[in-house]
Parts: structure tokens; C-alpha cells; sequence
């Protein structure tokens, strides 16, 4: 392991903390992801300055909104954020009595936000509850494992706001209409379309596609501090900007955050140092046969589910043969001084994913040495 400074040392002994190795992925449970040091520099600038927040707001929207090539952008705390807050800024508009009373008035305006059956997920919150802190009425569309273009159309009426799209690997993939797709729908009624986009690795496609806001976390592909980014249609984006004083305000970005953002998408954008899918399967290589020569065990490489260039190690345990369960073997691999976490989707199959992309190599050796001694009777 790399050297600690007498801080990061501290960190864990003051608040007796549990040190971790996130081999899930970029899950928020975990704090998500670690910034360049660019990054984390242009924060604690960010700290120590003073600024009119609307207008570094406005001037970061714009900056963000040339390099990305769209024709607005904000910086929000966090993408489950920027949804509550897209859904309010289609409902309300600029009208100022329902950004100032949309949790009392009974004023009509359209409401329902269409998404299909298959992407009203718990992502760790319902999106359900994220349209409804937005004023908004979710309606679904489809089946759980269905929806076509018709099964939105026929949904469509005088008081649908918006139509939701959730672009994610906790959404059904199957049999469910695309973005593009969906955008022909929006413009042909003239309705707005929010896609969220949460974890995606590509900030411009949804919005080419025809979206009119797109929505991404800002700790997750891009690799910054704790906030979101939303980008999108002018009026769009600043229909959702007036929502800071309205429902947005318990929702604000620190400077900080705002300024750490627009660095991380800087870099994201013209110093890319994302790892391959491919890059991932040599460095995953020893570790998967290391752990396919265990009794018991088997290890083989996955793709992504919702198509994004990630390669992960699945690992599928023998109850008979090893005399544990997956979820026990979970359950251990959290234990002791260090806990480690996979991706537990499939835990009821008996099987997890490892998600190098956090993972140091000798961080996977010690995932390995972990499940050697839980299956030979240690923990």
C-alpha cells in the first residue's frame, strides 16, 4: 500500500472509521469518486474566495456550456437534485407564485411527468419522490419490461409537463425505446424532455439526440467534487436556475463545489485519462485467474449492462463446494479492518461484480487474499 500522511492517517483513527475499497463502482454510498488533484486545488481555492454567486453561477454555465458545445449549463449539488429541480422548472416556468408557494398553491398547470414503467427506479431514492419534491406527478408508460413509443404517445395529454428518461444499469435494458426515440415523441407534441443521465460517460449525445436538459452527477464520470450538472435548451436551463429560490434553495452548490465542477469538466473534456474497457480486462486478468484456480469459485469478465465502456470481474460462488452463500460471503468481505464492497445486483444469483475501476492492483490482490481466507474458513 502507497505511504499515508499523518492526516489521512488521523482521519480514520479520530472518528474510528473503517477503511474501504470500493469495488462497486461509483456509488454514492461509498463517496462515489476521488478528484485529480487540479481539481482538489481549484476547490480549496474556491474556499477561500468571495464571489456574487449568481454571477459565477452564470459565468461557469457558460463556460461549461461552450466546452460541452450546448447552449446552457448549470452547476447543482447532485443529479437526483437536478431532477427535482428540471421537473420544477418545466412545471413552473417563471411564474413567481408557484416558485414561491409550489408546496401550497392549488394553481392549475400540466403536471404529469411520463416515464417509462422500466425507469421509475430506487437508484437509492425512488425517482418517483425526486418528480414529486419537483410538483410533478409521475405516470408511467409501458410495462416493467416493455415500452414503446406508443405506449408514451398514449399518454400524452393537456397536462403532461414533461417526459422523463432515466439512462442507467438500475433500469430495465430490454425492450425499451430509446433516447432518440423518445425525442421524436417530444418534439412532435412539442413537450420538454428530461433525460437523466446520472452516471453516463458521454455529456454531449443525450442533448444531440434532442433532450432539452440532461442531467449528470458531477462525482461520478467526471470525477468531481459532490454536486451535478445540467445542461440543456437556454430557456430550459434557466427555467431550472430560478428554482434557487424556490424549491432549489435547500438544494444549493457550495462555490466550491461549483468552481471544482467546472475544472473536472475541463479536464474531462480536454485531458481525458479514462481507463478502456479493454485496459480494464488486462488489469483484471491475474486477479480472475487467481481466484478461478480457488475451489468453488469462478471469475469471468462482463460488460456493462447499459452499454458503457466498463469491463468488470464477475464472480459466481458454489454454495455446495464452499458451504457459504453469496450474500454470507458479501457480508464477510465487509468485515475487519478493511471492508470491501462489490456491486451486490446479483447477490440472489449467487453471484457479485468487481469494479476495478477504483482498485488498485494490489487492492485486488487483497480482495483475493479476502475470499481465499472466507472460503478456507477465516474471515
Amino acid at each position: 500500500m502507497s505511504s499515508e500522511s499523518q492526516s489521512e492517517k488521523d482521519v480514520y483513527s479520530k472518528y474510528n472509521l473503517k477503511r474501504v475499497i470500493n469495488a462497486s463502482g461509483r456509488m454514492t454510498i461509498l463517496g462515489v469518486s476521488t478528484p485529480r488533484p487540479e481539481v482538489v486545488d481549484t476547490v480549496l481555492h474556491g474556499l477561500n474566495e468571495y464571489f456574487e454567486i449568481k454571477d459565477l453561477v452564470d459565468k461557469t454555465g457558460q463556460y461549461i456550456a461552450k466546452l460541452l458545445k450546448v447552449e446552457n449549463a448549470v452547476v447543482v449539488s447532485c443529479a437526483s437534485a437536478g431532477i427535482v429541480q428540471a421537473v420544477a422548472g418545466l412545471i413552473i416556468k417563471d411564474d413567481r407564485d408557484l416558485l414561491f408557494n409550489l408546496h401550497s398553491s392549488d394553481k392549475y398547470v400540466p403536471r404529469e411527468i411520463i416515464v417509462p414503467k422500466g425507469h421509475n427506479v430506487n437508484f437509492g431514492a425512488p425517482i418517483s419522490t425526486m418528480v414529486s419534491l419537483g410538483g410533478g406527478i409521475a405516470v408511467e408508460a409501458g410495462y416493467a419490461n416493455e415500452c414503446k413509443p406508443e405506449h408514451i404517445e398514449s399518454l400524452i395529454n393537456p397536462d403532461t409537463a414533461a417526459i422523463l428518461y432515466v439512462k442507467s444499469h438500475h433500469c430495465v435494458q430490454k425492450s425499451m425505446l430509446s433516447v432518440a426515440q423518445t425525442a421524436v415523441i417530444a418534439k412532435k407534441y412539442n413537450i420538454p424532455l428530461i433525460v437523466d443521465a446520472a452516471a453516463e460517460e458521454d455529456l454531449q449525445t443525450y442533448y444531440q439526440q434532442g433532450a432539452d436538459l440532461v442531467i449528470y452527477s458531477g462525482a461520478k464520470a467526471i470525477e468531481g467534487p459532490t454536486s451535478g450538472l445540467v445542461i440543456g435548451r437556454q430557456q430550459a436551463v434557466e427555467w431550472l436556475k430560478l428554482q434557487s429560490q424556490g424549491i432549489g434553495r435547500p438544494m444549493k452548490v457550495g462555490k466550491e463545489g461549483i468552481l471544482g465542477l467546472t475544472k473536472a469538466i475541463e479536464l474531462y473534456v480536454t485531458e481525458p485519462k479514462h481507463e478502456t474497457g479493454q485496459q480494464m480486462v488486462i488489469r483484471m486478468t491475474p486477479f480472475i485467474e487467481n481466484l478461478n484456480a480457488l475451489d468453488g469459485i469462478s471469475a469471468t469478465v462482463v460488460w456493462d449492462g447499459a452499454g458503457r465502456d466498463i469491463a468488470r470481474a464477475e464472480i459466481s460462488f458454489n454454495t455446495n463446494v464452499i458451504g457459504k452463500s453469496a450474500a454470507e460471503v458479501v457480508s464477510f468481505m465487509k468485515q475487519s479492518d478493511i471492508a470491501v464492497y462489490f456491486r451486490e445486483y446479483k447477490v440472489n444469483e449467487g453471484k457479485v461484480e468487481a469494479d476495478v475501476r477504483s482498485v488498485t492492483s494490489e487492492q485486488l490482490d487483497i480482495i483475493y487474499n479476502k475470499i481465499k481466507n472466507i472460503i478456507q474458513g477465516a474471515k
